[in-house]
């Protein structure tokens, strides 16, 4: 079998009973380790101009990026710099930074209420490079469709309808990451990655591009062999879909969370840039497996826990929350 295999979204929205079930399977199948490719329509002219607006903004020096920082939202909006993100199970900060943004809602909003910490104003650097935010906006709001729609074959895939996901993405905590990794051979010294293993937290990320390789994925281990890692090397204008630990709690572990780093091998030189998107729920939805996925041979996994709650205990270990940093 193939590790990670490559499906088609518009197919399963517009083909027939077999060619859905088909997409189904093979997104079912390669969600095993956590990762699948997918065809979609998603804007190359966008993506274009995305990256090379991110590529002025990186390029900046160090004090002007940082005006575009968002202090007290842990790293929820706004620019974050290198060596803060911290993966849970390390201790060496990655070599990496960051411009974080997402979709807003209305002022009284009963979700903005109760979470002002989950939505903050929007902070992006338009006084540095004009033109910026529209550009961004317009990207959030594409890959958000292609999530939006790719989780309905995953709807349908542990036996739920196919609109189970859509009322929780709806006014979520969804984040758009473009991440820029500088040259290692710039790194303080030898301990430090692009971005040590970790698993994302959230229901599924979606990656459309990446200017270099470097990610790969860890796959195998329990029954299938000693874990390895393969590199992510998708078709051309495909997207990667990687699974997040939410979308693990409430498949009771069905979908396991995709583990990955990002890794310069020994050949590789010059810089990486990437855009993914994390698709959260709203902070108030209970993650608490579905019924379909618990039986007699794989008994309930994970107690219910609110979605926001696991989101800010995710931030404190990955050393976002500024006031209560675990590493200095």
């Amino acid at each position: 079998m193939n590790d990670i295999l490559d499906v088609d979204l518009l197919r399963f929205e517009h083909g027939d009973a077999s060619a859905r079930r088909a997409v189904v399977d093979g997104v079912m199948q390669s969600l095993r380790n956590g990762f699948v490719y997918t065809t979609s329509d998603l804007s190359e002219e966008l993506l274009d101009e995305a990256y090379g607006l991110l590529e002025q903004f990186f390029s900046l020096p160090a004090e002007v990026k940082q005006e575009a920082s968002a202090p007290g939202t842990h790293g929820q909006t706004g620019y974050t710099g290198l060596l803060v993100e911290t993966a849970a199970i390390s201790d060496v900060p990655d070599w990496k930074e960051m411009l974080n943004w997402g979709s807003e809602i209305p002022e009284g909003h009963p979700l903005q209420r109760k979470y002002p910490s989950r939505y903050p104003r929007r902070v992006l650097p338009e006084a540095q490079v004009p033109g910026i935010t529209d550009v961004l906006v317009a990207f959030h709001d594409g890959v958000l469709d292609i999530q939006r729609r790719f989780l309905r074959i995953i709807a349908v895939g542990i036996g739920c309808h196919e609109t189970f996901f859509d009322t929780m993405l709806t006014d979520g905590t969804t984040l758009t990451r473009a991440i820029h990794y500088p040259a290692m051979e710039a790194a303080p010294d030898s301990q430090h990655v692009w971005a040590a293993e970790h698993a994302d937290i959230n229901l599924i990320t979606a990656l459309p591009r990446a200017s270099a390789r470097g990610l790969q994925v860890k796959v195998g281990g329990s029954e299938s062999g000693e874990p390895r890692w393969i590199d992510a090397v998708p078709p051309d204008r495909s997207v990667i879909i990687n699974t997040g630990i939410m979308l693990e709690h409430l498949t009771n572990g069905l979908i396991p969370s995709g583990v990955h780093q990002v890794v310069a091998d020994s050949a590789q030189s010059g810089d990486r840039y990437s855009v993914v998107q994390f698709a959260h729920p709203t902070p108030w939805t209970i993650l608490q497996p579905v019924q379909s996925c618990i039986s007699t041979d794989n008994p309930q996994r994970f107690a219910p826990i609110e979605a926001g709650d696991r989101l800010d205990e995710v931030i404190y270990q990955i050393n976002l929350v500024e006031d209560a940093r675990r590493l200095d």
